[in-house]
């Protein structure tokens, strides 16, 4: 329910949100520029453009600089023909604008138009009718684009709005691989189903995780749990309305959806326009740092090396991969990691933060084989650490035992080991391809607080993410 003290919140934060009439002129004025050109050379492909994104539903924040056009080719040309048509009709658009241009990848290769302050990604797709298996993923977004132009009436954009600058302001807006949280698409399709910001805000405080949203209606509520099966791990299923098959919310990480949770509860127990608006964050600090370790017992590991050149996309999930990996490796030789985190600016610096609960073991490990009655077993044990054993085999509680001297006793030492190796066997060892690459070439691992600090001042980006990987965020309420 938007009570006047809402009310009177939301609308301050309206003024200052929705784009002023010259910045609206401006961006129009790029748009139709664009797509005039755009119009003109698709003529020679015979093939559509059309404008996607917040633009065409105008639920675009202040600040907003770049467009999306994508172009409709046949589905009959095969996909090396459609990256060559693509390619080739985006720079034809960029000559046209006289402006630069560069090739980005996604799924497939496009176009990025650079001009002035202004971008536009020229993304080549297929012409795909309705009930049709798309070829690719973004063949999706004219469907998106058409859906929406009839079910979302003009009186949701500043809701929409509402909801992507809330989600921006507290770190969770964006469905790319770093942040993991709702895209644009899914802020307007939980606008239309609910009908306003507060009334999402509402009903999102009542979601469990596996949460059902199906606005089309596709599935009976009896099929809610074969979805969520479907769907496993995934925190809110949103079904797409042109696609049954697919889960919009699938980016949002099982984090985001309760810290999504918890700042709908704040606002609506407290309505406050500070939570629609960044809040500026300071690095650590040494003294913090220190002291940070110094309660907490634990050793801090940082992997430091330079971000392989892929994109973010490609990059976060890679890094992510590499924590899990060298946490497994670490367990397999007693050490306990009890903290992983990962960080990168993407351009100069990749960080694995590993904070240790066990970092140092004894020289001497004691090993528990099979009982002295298992004959075959006892035996092999047996003659697999006689000549090597620090003491032993000896039998103690019917079971034969051994001491042995560790290999590695300080968990610093065991991942320098694990990673000074060719490539090959990095990847082998289950280091994602890129990260392997950059790592076989140069890597640092740093426990020592002076180093950790010059890093962080190094990266001020870095001192931020280091602060909130100790500052757990409290998600319950």
């Amino acid at each position: 329910m938007e009570t006047p003290e809402i009310q009177k919140v939301l609308k301050s934060v309206l003024k200052k949100i929705v784009p002023s009439k010259i910045e609206k002129q401006q961006l129009m004025k790029f748009v139709d520029e664009v797509m005039g050109i755009a119009n003109e050379v698709s003529r020679e492909f015979a093939v559509i453009p059309m404008l996607a994104g917040s633009v065409t539903r105008d639920t675009w924040l202040p600040g907003k600089k770049e467009i999306d056009v994508f172009v409709l080719f046949p589905k009959t040309l095969e996909r090396k023909r459609l990256e060559e048509h693509g390619l080739l009709l985006g720079k034809k658009i960029a000559e046209k604008l006289n402006a630069e241009y560069s090739i980005e990848f996604a799924e497939h290769p496009y176009v990025r138009i650079k001009k002035g302050e202004y971008t536009a990604d020229i993304v080549p797709c297929y012409r795909i009718d309705e009930g049709e298996k798309i070829k690719s993923a973004v063949d999706r977004t004219p469907f998106h684009v058409r859906y929406l132009e009839k079910k979302f009436h003009p009186m949701l954009a500043d809701q929409a709005r509402l909801l992507k600058q809330f989600m921006r302001a507290n770190g969770i807006y964006g469905a790319d691989t770093k942040v993991q949280g709702f895209s644009g698409y899914l802020c307007e399709l939980l606008i239309l189903e609910y009908g306003s910001f507060v009334k999402v805000l509402e009903n999102a405080i009542k979601w469990n995780p596996g949460f059902v949203i199906d606005i089309e209606g596709f599935y009976n509520k009896d099929e809610y749990t074969k979805l969520r099966k479907k769907f496993k791990g995934q925190a809110l299923i949103v079904i797409d309305p042109v696609d049954k098959n697919r889960n919009v919310a699938a980016a949002v990480s099982t984090e985001n959806f309760f810290r999504f949770k918890k700042l709908a509860k704040e606002f609506l127990d407290n309505p406050r326009e500070d939570l629609f608006f960044e809040r500026e964050e300071g690095p650590i600090s040494e003294a913090e740092l220190v002291l940070k370790l110094l309660k907490r017992r634990t050793e801090l590991i940082l992997i430091v090396f330079e971000p392989p050149k892929v994109v973010p996309d490609v990059l976060w999930p890679q890094l992510r991969a590499m924590a899990r990996r060298m946490e497994s490796i670490l367990a397999e030789y007693s050490f306990v990691v009890m903290n992983k985190g990962t960080y990168t600016n993407e351009k100069d610096l990749a960080i694995v933060a590993l904070e240790m609960q066990v970092s140092k073991l004894p020289k001497i490990e004691k090993k528990i084989g099979p009982p002295v009655f298992a004959i075959k077993n006892a035996k092999d044990f047996v003659n697999k650490y006689k000549n090597d054993a620090a003491a032993g085999p000896w039998v103690e509680d019917d079971r034969w035992v051994v001491e042995v001297k560790r290999k590695f006793t300080n968990a610093k030492e065991k991942i320098e080991d694990s990673l000074s190796k060719p490539v090959d066997v990095l990847k082998a060892k289950g280091i994602p391809n890129h990260l392997a690459e950059k790592i076989a070439e140069k890597f640092e691992v740093i426990n020592e607080t002076e180093k950790i600090v010059r890093l962080i001042e190094r990266d001020k980006g870095f001192g931020i993410f280091l602060k909130k990987f100790f500052d757990k965020e409290d998600l319950s309420f």
